[in-house]
């Protein structure tokens, strides 16, 4: 047995993956080492990075920049517990966040992980209106097709009949869900599109202490876009019924949709705004929770008053995670990243136009450097592949082959390289996606 085969045989005895059934026959590849957006296995192959690690490393591997603020920070400290203690690096990445983040958010939680940034939201959203003498307003509201996490109730908002959580249904907070809006990026939202949510703020808006929304994408729900005319219609409504907006930009903040936050497209500006995944730029755990002033006030108080916030992390604040997302973002400015961005989204979209025509190809769904190329058995009828078929992962399978990460959801053939992903990689990522959905729907 060679050293990768040990390795794999090591892993299959030891390990559990995200995602993965056990003794299922996927497949597994031991990685070597990762520089810029290529994944270098042990075997020798290298793989253009289709998936930014799950949506998470921002510029690629191995990045000057962030590596420079690791190294600098290591000299002095990894880290020190958050209670009671603080330190330079949050201060300043707190104060760079409330910089480029909309201005109605002023005040910052560090968590580790998005589900968990999720969970903060949530609770502070409950305890908020305890805290206004209103704590029948304990319930959230959101859309089908949303997904927030995996923790339990970031699973109470996501769908749970479209989702991956309906095992856990009857012991999750009950939520509730209004109709996901049908008008894609590109059209105006009508009144039918915002009916459902309208409907259930009506009904239900005295127990409802906040809106959660993926804002213009919900990503792991199927890269499903909307009218960034919708969003601005639900913070109208959240304002008129006195509800709280969280806007969930895990998957959608730091360059992805074309702009450094999705909710930038409406300029809408919520009263909490969740960041993960691309904070550190794919390096270390870290997580914010960012709210406004007025919810910050709202548990001003002594410990008695039930105002303190019952929330924390072992690795809160984190010196080393918070020196990489400033090495992160100082990598936005230096290598004028969002501006760079245009001109490789221009290359999508005039790129994604040709998947149409594909015989499988039901839909092509994007938008900055987020894609969703949707795969049906049949293009008239858009009926769907049967999930036994994995078409998704056939096409994952082929384009491995020909030196290409991808990683689907179901039948939708997803594209999020790195936002600094070179011209040259991009015309290969994409050019490799379109023969291997060739290839894998043409062989079934």
């Amino acid at each position: 047995m060679n050293s990768v085969q040990n390795l794999i045989a090591q892993d299959r005895k030891l390990l559990w993956h995200p995602y993965s059934a056990i003794g299922a026959d996927l497949p597994i590849f031991p990685v070597k080492s990762a520089q810029g957006v290529r994944i270098k296995l042990l075997d020798g192959r290298e793989l253009i990075d289709g998936m930014s690690s799950w949506w998470s490393a921002i510029h690629g591997y191995n990045h000057p920049s962030i590596n420079q603020s690791l190294s600098e920070q290591l000299q002095s400290m990894a880290h020190v517990m958050f209670g009671g203690l603080t330190h330079q690096p949050a201060v300043d990445l707190a104060t760079k966040l409330i910089e480029i983040t909309p201005a109605s958010v002023q005040t910052v939680f560090f968590a580790d992980s998005g589900s968990v940034a999720v969970e903060v939201a949530i609770k502070m959203a409950i305890q908020y209106w305890y805290a206004k003498q209103q704590p029948e307003k304990n319930k959230l509201l959101t859309i089908r097709y949303g997904y927030h996490g995996d923790t339990f109730g970031a699973m109470s908002v996501t769908d749970p009949v479209n989702g991956m959580h309906s095992l856990f249904s009857d012991i999750l907070s009950q939520q509730f869900f209004a109709d996901a809006p049908k008008c894609d990026f590109s059209q105006s939202c009508t009144d039918q599109d915002i009916e459902s949510l309208l409907s259930q703020l009506e009904k239900n808006h005295h127990s409802i202490a906040a809106i959660i929304l993926e804002p213009i994408v919900q990503g792991a729900g199927g890269m499903r876009f909307y009218s960034p005319e919708y969003l601005r219609r639900v913070k109208e409504l959240c304002d008129h019924f006195n509800v709280l907006l969280i806007l969930d930009e895990i998957a959608t903040g730091f360059g992805r949709t074309g702009k450094m936050f999705a909710c930038e497209h409406e300029d809408v500006t919520p009263d909490m705004l969740v960041l993960g995944k691309g904070l550190t730029g794919g390096y270390l755990p870290l997580s914010a929770t960012i709210t406004t002033q007025e919810v910050y006030d709202a548990f001003l108080g002594d410990y008695e008053e039930f105002k303190t916030f019952f929330h924390g992390h072992s690795y809160a604040g984190n010196p080393v995670s918070c020196a990489a997302s400033l090495g992160n973002l100082e990598a936005f400015e230096n290598y004028n990243t969002l501006h760079e961005l245009q001109d490789k989204v221009q290359f999508l979209e005039d790129e994604l136009k040709e998947f149409g025509g594909l015989k499988h190809v039901g839909n092509v769904r994007n938008k900055g450097a987020m894609v969703g190329i949707e795969l049906v058995q049949d293009k008239e009828t858009k009926e769907p592949y049967a999930p036994e078929l994995k078409m998704g992962w056939k096409v994952a399978d082929h384009a491995m082959k020909d030196g290409v990460l991808l990683r689907p959801l179901g039948n939708v053939v997803v594209l999020m390289p790195p936002v600094g992903i070179p011209m040259e990689d991009l015309k290969k990522l994409v050019h490799v996606t379109y023969s291997s959905i060739k290839k894998a729907t043409e062989d079934s």
